[in-house]
Protein backbone atom coordinates (compact mmCIF):
# COMPACT_ATOMS: atom_id res chain seq x y z
CA UNK A 1 0.00 0.00 0.00
CA UNK A 2 1.42 3.36 -0.98
CA UNK A 3 0.38 6.44 0.98
CA UNK A 4 -0.01 9.74 -0.82
CA UNK A 5 1.48 13.01 0.40
CA UNK A 6 -2.04 14.11 1.31
CA UNK A 7 -2.47 10.96 3.45
CA UNK A 8 0.71 11.75 5.37
CA UNK A 9 -0.30 15.38 5.86
CA UNK A 10 -3.74 14.29 7.14
CA UNK A 11 -2.11 11.81 9.55
CA UNK A 12 0.23 14.54 10.81
CA UNK A 13 -2.77 16.85 11.37
CA UNK A 14 -4.60 14.15 13.31
CA UNK A 15 -1.49 13.48 15.40
CA UNK A 16 -1.01 17.24 15.82
CA UNK A 17 2.61 17.16 14.68
CA UNK A 18 4.17 19.54 12.23
CA UNK A 19 5.94 18.09 9.23
CA UNK A 20 8.05 19.70 6.56
CA UNK A 21 7.84 18.77 2.88
CA UNK A 22 11.02 16.71 3.33
CA UNK A 23 9.43 14.93 6.31
CA UNK A 24 6.34 14.13 4.25
CA UNK A 25 8.44 12.34 1.63
CA UNK A 26 10.32 10.34 4.29
CA UNK A 27 7.17 9.47 6.25
CA UNK A 28 5.41 8.53 3.02
CA UNK A 29 8.02 5.83 2.39
CA UNK A 30 8.31 4.70 6.02
CA UNK A 31 4.58 4.53 6.79
CA UNK A 32 3.90 2.78 3.49
CA UNK A 33 6.48 0.13 4.43
CA UNK A 34 4.82 -0.39 7.82
CA UNK A 35 1.37 -0.75 6.26
CA UNK A 36 2.76 -3.20 3.68
CA UNK A 37 4.12 -5.30 6.53
CA UNK A 38 0.67 -5.38 8.14
CA UNK A 39 -0.74 -6.58 4.83
CA UNK A 40 1.76 -9.47 4.95
CA UNK A 41 0.64 -10.28 8.49
CA UNK A 42 -2.95 -10.57 7.26
CA UNK A 43 -1.83 -13.56 5.16
CA UNK A 44 -0.72 -15.57 8.22
CA UNK A 45 -3.10 -18.40 9.15
CA UNK A 46 -4.05 -17.92 12.80
CA UNK A 47 -7.22 -20.02 12.92
CA UNK A 48 -5.78 -22.64 15.26
CA UNK A 49 -3.94 -20.16 17.46
CA UNK A 50 -5.61 -19.52 20.81
CA UNK A 51 -5.90 -15.83 21.66
CA UNK A 52 -4.26 -14.52 24.80
CA UNK A 53 -5.13 -11.55 26.94
CA UNK A 54 -1.98 -11.46 29.01
CA UNK A 55 1.37 -13.10 28.31
CA UNK A 56 2.16 -14.10 31.90
CA UNK A 57 -1.05 -16.03 32.52
CA UNK A 58 -1.40 -14.40 35.93
CA UNK A 59 -4.86 -13.26 36.99
CA UNK A 60 -6.02 -11.16 39.92
CA UNK A 61 -2.72 -10.99 41.72
CA UNK A 62 -3.05 -8.72 44.73
CA UNK A 63 -0.89 -8.07 47.73
CA UNK A 64 -2.35 -8.26 51.18
CA UNK A 65 -3.85 -4.99 52.39
CA UNK A 66 -2.14 -4.66 55.72
CA UNK A 67 -0.20 -1.99 57.56
CA UNK A 68 3.46 -2.61 58.18
CA UNK A 69 5.37 -0.89 60.92
CA UNK A 70 8.67 0.78 60.16
CA UNK A 71 11.49 0.23 62.53
CA UNK A 72 13.29 3.27 63.90
CA UNK A 73 15.90 3.15 61.15
CA UNK A 74 13.20 3.13 58.44
CA UNK A 75 11.44 6.08 60.07
CA UNK A 76 14.72 7.99 60.27
CA UNK A 77 15.44 7.35 56.58
CA UNK A 78 11.92 8.45 55.64
CA UNK A 79 12.14 11.63 57.73
CA UNK A 80 15.60 12.43 56.33
CA UNK A 81 14.09 12.39 52.82
CA UNK A 82 11.19 14.72 53.65
CA UNK A 83 11.52 18.26 52.37
CA UNK A 84 9.88 19.55 55.56
CA UNK A 85 8.46 18.10 58.78
CA UNK A 86 6.86 19.31 61.97
CA UNK A 87 6.37 17.33 65.20
CA UNK A 88 7.28 14.10 63.44
CA UNK A 89 4.77 14.59 60.60
CA UNK A 90 5.34 15.41 56.94
CA UNK A 91 4.70 19.09 56.37
CA UNK A 92 3.21 19.91 52.95
CA UNK A 93 2.29 23.17 51.30
CA UNK A 94 -1.34 24.25 51.39
CA UNK A 95 -3.32 22.92 48.42
CA UNK A 96 -6.00 25.60 48.37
Amino acid sequence: MELTKEDVQKISELARIGVTDEDVVNYQKDLSAVLSYFEKLQEVNTEEIEGIGHITGMTNVYRADRAEEFDDEGKKIMHDNMPSSQDGYIKVKSVL
